[in-house]
């Protein structure tokens, strides 16, 4: 209960109620994107300063390890179960959705352990960017061997590796995905913290520090609007696909607690593991999917993803799995 009275959760909260009752509430795209942009150049920051400080440990190699580890084995975990009840294209969605991870979940984590002074390595930021991409190249490769199976007729001017004809590009969607500029803003922010250091702390706490708690309140209001409006999205999904948005990602956490205790990670990083295992991507993901697989259907994935999966972890996930991980590691 504690975690539903942080202002910033609440004006999530606040968000999704007015997205519910279709206000004509608004944040500008513009200044969406900006306030995405300064979390994740924030977030950098401060595990670039912290990895300053305690340097390359086992325990940062372990955590990233780990991180790699579920990148691949949750959507090949997913895909091999959504496959036998859904279309091979809306499992392969499902599963890159589902196998990649939510910046915005992950930052309100940091923030939650933060204000409760649980500590975390400031690496785990580098483990969310690089779980990022590997659910969306098994993705793709699903795709292409079921295309190339001529598991589904591609008609009005598609070529057969989907997509526009001779639009579809394995080159291009594996360079979308290992330079998008979110992560590496992410990825040259840490490094800009790295290297200066404690000075840098210094100069930056006004920017990184003090402004982060209320630029996030911001930015979750603008994701319960838009979780809101996405839960219309949902009205032809089957059930029982709806109840996979909440059971899935639970397992998935369930499973990084397994491997976080397996490999002696503490409380705090063992909840970010938690966390990213059992969150679902939202943006990049299904950005780089209306384009690599156009035959799935928007409304699973992106539905599933932000109008139940999304809410779930900021109101419950995030308290559920930090408790677990507390009870059973601190």
């Amino acid at each position: 209960m504690q975690n539903l009275i942080d202002p910033a959760i609440l004006f999530f909260a606040f968000g999704l109620l007015a997205g519910a009752v279709r206000s004509n509430l608004e944040i500008p795209p513009q200044i969406s994107r900006f306030l995405s942009l300064y979390l994740l150049m924030a977030l950098g920051l401060k595990g670039g300063f912290a990895l300053a400080v305690s340097g390359l440990t086992s325990e940062v190699a372990t955590s990233l390890a780990c991180a790699v580890a579920l990148a691949f084995i949750v959507p090949a975990c997913g895909y091999l179960l959504l496959r036998r009840y859904l279309p091979g294209f809306d499992a392969a969605a499902i599963a890159a959705t589902y196998g990649s991870v939510s910046a915005v979940t992950f930052i309100t984590t940091i923030q939650y352990l933060e204000s409760r002074g649980v500590a975390f390595g400031g690496h785990m930021a580098a483990a969310m960017a690089l779980m990022e991409s590997p659910a969306i190249i098994m993705a793709v490769l699903f795709a292409n061997t079921l295309r190339q199976r001529g598991a589904v007729p591609l008609g009005g001017g598609t070529a057969a590796l989907g997509g526009p004809a001779g639009g579809f590009s394995l080159r291009k969607v594996l360079h979308e995905s290992f330079t998008d500029g979110a992560q590496l803003l992410l990825l040259g922010a840490m490094l800009v913290g790295i290297i200066t250091g404690e000075a840098g702390k210094h100069a930056m706490q006004p920017f990184s520090g003090d402004l982060f708690k209320g630029m996030l309140a911001f930015f979750l209001l603008d994701m319960g609007l838009l979780a809101a409006r996405n839960l219309r999205e949902l009205k032809g999904v089957p059930r029982w696909l709806l109840l996979y948005a909440l059971a899935g990602p639970l397992c998935h956490a369930v499973l990084a607690l397994a491997l976080a205790s397996a490999v002696g990670l503490g409380a705090g990083n063992a909840t970010l593991l938690m966390v990213l295992a059992g969150s679902a991507s939202y943006i990049a993901v299904p950005a780089v999917l209306r384009y690599a697989i156009p035959e799935a259907r928007p409304s699973m994935y992106l539905g599933m993803s932000l109008g139940i999966t999304f809410p779930f972890n900021i109101l419950f996930g995030i308290p559920l799995y930090a408790g677990i991980a507390h009870f059973l590691l601190a």
